[in-house]
């Protein structure tokens, strides 16, 4: 089986609004529903999981009714961090399916991600073990130390931006976490960061500029834009 898990536990503070981020509405549609869309229309995602921030969880069901997420079959407590997020899902997926079953985890403020997108991250883990979203860094990127100055700079075609979804199996996905903790890795960035950190190698999957992280008001004006050209075409 083919599992995807969202996190959605932001508060959404660099937003400055009273509502979550992902729950925030872009053209009357709350953000987090057009990340779940892209796992409901693909085909072969199964289940859809999601560790929501507490007290919201019932608003999550019901604009699951309304747009017909019928994929959506797991809501856990959010962590204080995405890393124990992500593990609360993984408790509760590692209840009903296999430690062999593809799971993605996704951003749930990253509400572009394609169809290609969602297939090559599946089709790398199947291959690889692991299948990270990712681009070519196109900026020039300065090492800071105390984000005033700097004297040093990366090789930018050395480097990838990674995205999501992280594509694991679940039974590595679970081991990985649990052997964090006994490292007192507990506030680790991402998934595979955290793989990185225990010692492994990850590979990348296709990735796009499109598949922006929805943080601040800026990422939403350039949501709201691409939609907008989406809607032209």
């Amino acid at each position: 089986m083919k599992l995807a898990l969202l996190t959605a536990g932001g508060v959404g503070s660099r937003m400055k609004q009273e509502v979550p981020k992902q729950f925030i509405h872009v053209n009357d549609k709350p953000l987090i529903i057009y990340a779940l869309e892209a796992f409901q229309k693909h085909p072969d995602i199964d289940v859809i999981a999601i560790a929501c921030l507490e007290g919201w969880e019932n608003v999550l069901e019901a604009y699951a009714r309304q747009y017909h997420i019928t994929k959506l079959k797991h809501i856990v407590p959010a962590g204080e961090t995405g890393q124990e997020s992500i593990y609360n899902g993984i408790i509760e997926l590692e209840k009903h399916y296999s430690k062999s079953d593809i799971v993605l985890v996704h951003d749930g403020v990253r509400p572009l991600l394609s169809q290609d997108i969602i297939s090559d991250c599946i089709v790398v883990t199947e291959k690889y073990g692991c299948g990270i979203a990712s681009v070519p860094t196109a900026e020039a990127i300065l090492y800071s130390e105390d984000n005033i100055s700097s004297n040093k700079f990366y090789n930018r075609t050395k480097l990838q931006r990674t995205q999501t979804p992280h594509g694991f199996p679940l039974g590595k996905l679970g081991e990985m976490h649990r052997e964090a903790l006994k490292r007192n890795i507990v506030n680790t960035v991402a998934s595979c960061t955290l793989a990185i950190e225990l010692g492994q190698e990850v590979y990348f999957s296709l990735g796009s500029e499109k598949n922006l992280k929805v943080t601040t008001v800026d990422d939403l004006d350039i949501f709201k834009a691409l939609l907008l050209a989406e809607k032209g075409k």
